[in-house]
Parts: C-alpha cells; sequence; structure tokens
C-alpha cells in the first residue's frame, strides 16, 4: 500500500507517544525513491512527519556525492546539526545514501553526533536498525559492501501526488570513467515485471495517474537475466496492462537506447513523448575517454531514428563541460553538436573530480575559471535554442496533466505536458490535481509555457 508525505503536521504541543521524523535528501531520482522508502517504514513505526528540524525526534540526511560541491553542501548540513544534538541528546541523526556507503568512516570521524550510517544496498532495513540504536544507546554502522539479493518491497509513501516513481532495478555496470555510482550502488539486479506491475496498479488505486520507471540506465533492465530485450518488453507491459495514465522512464543510456524500445514508444499509448539521453561531450575523443560506449555519429543516427519514428518528441540531455583532456577545440565540437541537434533542454555540469574514479587521475586538468567561461557558454547557446523550440509551440493546445497551484503564485496553476514541458495558466477554479486538461499556448519563456485554460 502507498501513501503520500503529508508536511503539515500540526507538532505544537505533542506529547511524549508522538514521534517526528525530518528527512532531507539531495541527489538524483534515486535517492528520492529510497527517502519515499525510508518515510514509509518509519510511517509504519509510527513517526510522523515535519520539516521542522529543531522538532524532529529523528533527522536522516539521505546524500549524494557524484559531485564535490553537493558533497560541501551536505558535510556543511551535517555540521549544522550538532547543536540540535547538543540541545536534545535523544536526537537520532542517521546518514543514509552514496555518501553513506562510500565514506562512511570519514563521516563517524568528522562528525561524532551522528547515531547511525546506511548504506545504499540495504534501504530496507531502516526499521531494524532503529530499533537497534534505541537498543544498544550506541553507535550503529550498517553499509552492506553489495546487495545479497532484490531488496523485498517495503511500505513507500510517496512525495507527490499526481506522479510517483517506480524503481524497476538497482546498480550500474557502465563503469564511466568520472562516475562514482557503479562503486556506491552495486551491479545490476533487475525487479520482476510481475512486481513492478503490481506496484504500478497498486499507485492507480491509490490515485496515481503517473509513473515514472526509475534506474541508473533503464535500458538495461532485464540483462542481467539474459533478456536482450528487457526493457522493450516491460514498456509494452506497462503501456497495456497498467491502469495508470502516463508512463515516463528515466535514465537511459544511448549506447543501450535500441530500436525496439523506439518502436514500443512509437506505438504506444501512455508511454510519453520524451527522451533524455545523457549525450556528455560532443568530442569522439572525450566520450573515449569517458568510457561512454559510442560514438558522436552512433548518437547522431540515434537522433534521427527517434525523430522519424516519433515526430512530436522533446529529445533532453546532459553535458559534462571541462572534462580532463578537453580543449577549446575539442569543447567547440560540443557546442556544434548542439547547434545540430538542437535539444529542448540540457541539464549542463561542470566536471568535478570524485576520488575512486579513473578521471581524477587522469592529466590534462582543467582550471576552473575555464570551465565556468565554457559552462557559461554552452549554457547562453543552449537557453538559446530551448527557447526557439519552446516558441514554436505557441498558438498549439497541449494535454497537461494537473499538477497544482505554482509554487510561486497560487493564482496560477501548473501541469506538464507529455513532452515534459511545465505549463502554466491562470487558475480558473474548476480544474483539479491528477486532471488532463487541454491548455491553449499564449506564450513561451526557455523552461516553460503560458496558456490558458479551455476546459
Amino acid at each position: 500500500m502507498t501513501d503520500r508525505i503529508e508536511n503539515d503536521v500540526d507538532i505544537d504541543g505533542k506529547n511524549q507517544c508522538q514521534k517526528f521524523m525530518c528527512i532531507l535528501t539531495y541527489g538524483c531520482q534515486m535517492n528520492e525513491n529510497d527517502s519515499e522508502r525510508f518515510a514509509g517504514q518509519l510511517k509504519t513505526a509510527g513517526y510522523q512527519f515535519t520539516d521542522k528540524l529543531d522538532q524532529a525526534d529523528l533527522i536522516i540526511i539521505n546524500t549524494c556525492c557524484v559531485r564535490e560541491s553537493a558533497e560541501k553542501k551536505i558535510y556543511g548540513k551535517i555540521g549544522e546539526l550538532k547543536k540540535l544534538k547538543a540541545v536534545n541528546p535523544n536526537l537520532l541523526i542517521g546518514i543514509a545514501g552514496c555518501m553513506a556507503q562510500k565514506d562512511q568512516e570519514k563521516i563517524f570521524k568528522k562528525a561524532s553526533h551522528i547515531d547511525f550510517i546506511i548504506g545504499t544496498h540495504n534501504v530496507h532495513k531502516l526499521a531494524e536498525l532503529i530499533a537497534e540504536v534505541e537498543n544498544k544507546k550506541e553507535k550503529v554502522l550498517a553499509v552492506w559492501e553489495q546487495a545479497e539479493q532484490m531488496a523485498p518491497d517495503v511500505p513507500t509513501v510517496h512525495k507527490g501526488q499526481v506522479s510517483a516513481y517506480v524503481p524497476i532495478m538497482y546498480g550500474c555496470n557502465n563503469f564511466c570513467t568520472y562516475c562514482i555510482v557503479p562503486y556506491v550502488r552495486g551491479r545490476e539486479r533487475s525487479r520482476s515485471v510481475e512486481d513492478i506491475l503490481r506496484e504500478i496498479n497498486q499507485l492507480a488505486a491509490d490515485g496515481f495517474k503517473e509513473v515514472t520507471l526509475l534506474g541508473q540506465n533503464v535500458n538495461s533492465y532485464g540483462k542481467d537475466k539474459q533478456e536482450t530485450q528487457g526493457f522493450a518488453r516491460l514498456l509494452e507491459a506497462v503501456d497495456r496492462s497498467s491502469a495508470v495514465e502516463r508512463i515516463r522512464y528515466m535514465t537511459s543510456h544511448p549506447r543501450d537506447m535500441n530500436d525496439a524500445v523506439i518502436d514500443v514508444i512509437s506505438q504506444s499509448t501512455k508511454i510519453c513523448e520524451h527522451f533524455h539521453l545523457p549525450i556528455q561531450s560532443g568530442s569522439d575523443k572525450i566520450l573515449e575517454k569517458m568510457n561512454r560506449g559510442y560514438s558522436t555519429e552512433y548518437y547522431l543516427s540515434l537522433m534521427k531514428k527517434i525523430r522519424e519514428a516519433v515526430p512530436n518528441a522533446s529529445i533532453t540531455t546532459d553535458i559534462i563541460v571541462g572534462f580532463p583532456g578537453e580543449t577549446e577545440e575539442l569543447f567547440l565540437e560540443t557546442i556544434q553538436l548542439l547547434k545540430e541537434i538542437r535539444f529542448d533542454a540540457a541539464y549542463t555540469f561542470i566536471y568535478s573530480q570524485r576520488s575512486g574514479t579513473p578521471a581524477a587521475a587522469m592529466p590534462g586538468q582543467v582550471p576552473l575559471a575555464e570551465k565556468k567561461a565554457r559552462l557559461q557558454r554552452l549554457m547562453t547557446m543552449q537557453n538559446d535554442i530551448s527557447l526557439d523550440i519552446n516558441q514554436s509551440l505557441q498558438g498549439q493546445t497541449l494535454e497537461v496533466l494537473v499538477e497544482g497551484p505554482s509554487k510561486n503564485d497560487e493564482t496560477r496553476w501548473m501541469g506538464r505536458t507529455r513532452t515534459n514541458k511545465i505549463v502554466l495558466w491562470d487558475k480558473k477554479g474548476t480544474e483539479k490535481v491528477g486532471q488532463l486538461l487541454p491548455v491553449y499556448i499564449v506564450n513561451a519563456q526557455t523552461w516553460l509555457l503560458k496558456g490558458q485554460l479551455l476546459s
């Protein structure tokens, strides 16, 4: 059974029977889903939600170590919690996620106020771990080096009201030279189709309209079970047999995106026309150093196949600038690729050295100032392309899944198109969260569309 996270608990005058949890999540969607599974276990154990750190009985920081900036920010937050522990010695503080998997000894050494550390492979064991900490009254380290088997399902509390994450696999086998994920998430492990469909249909019964199939590389789904077309078959089964109205997935690795998957998407009724395919660089030399396993020629042919099969699809990507050995000439190859492909959006990042990865020791590290300058040039170009593509949608009527009031202005409501465009409109008063409604697009900006609700 699923539930939704509610953060409006009135905690004034709480009695001794009430226990409150606060979960702080950093990083990717997989971390967000792990936090939802933490929340489900804790709610079953009697905890309620609060977003007030000074009122919490239990605080969990679910960490990310993909980039150095995220790690520094997390250590800063861990340090802030020391004051809360001094005021309330009974407060339990735990560290989870990728930093917990990679640097457990360092965390305990730097932060003596931490009560427990839990790794990425035993998320489903949180309730047992909390009980152990409470009984022993001492620090507990619970980090498995690898997953012993596919983790069992646990109660899950979903953050959204409309859309929910459904993990279809865990781990990664790619070993890109800049990435720490395979070392902290382990080898690929696929859930069964039956378990995935059961979870999706329960979500539909609970009122969710959209699911995102989640994995570090969803295109590898089933390969650990010797299924060469596993992801295509899964998409087909979910499209045919699930009760939700929209299906998304992330993240895809270009090397493993194949014709079978594209064909299923082109013929489906529920799978959204949005492809997120991280190119990372437009230089074949850099792609080889990254160990990405494809060339720019292959990627361009993939774009052609997608646009021929799904003409109205939006295509987004990830790009890293300043990878070791990236010269100005090689950077310009990425700029040229951007011009040629014209992505709807690109999530751009400065290369960050991660200890334990091959790229960290590579020669030709690019100075930070140069990386920042290249990032700005890249973003300026991509923003112009994104705006131009969005402006082409002006005058069209698009189906939008209503998510609710805008965070910045409750007189405006927001939702998403099938192609994952954010749409804002003036509240009419008749719309309801979870509805699929037509919106006429009046104006376009770089990151969103503005329109008029037609019904």
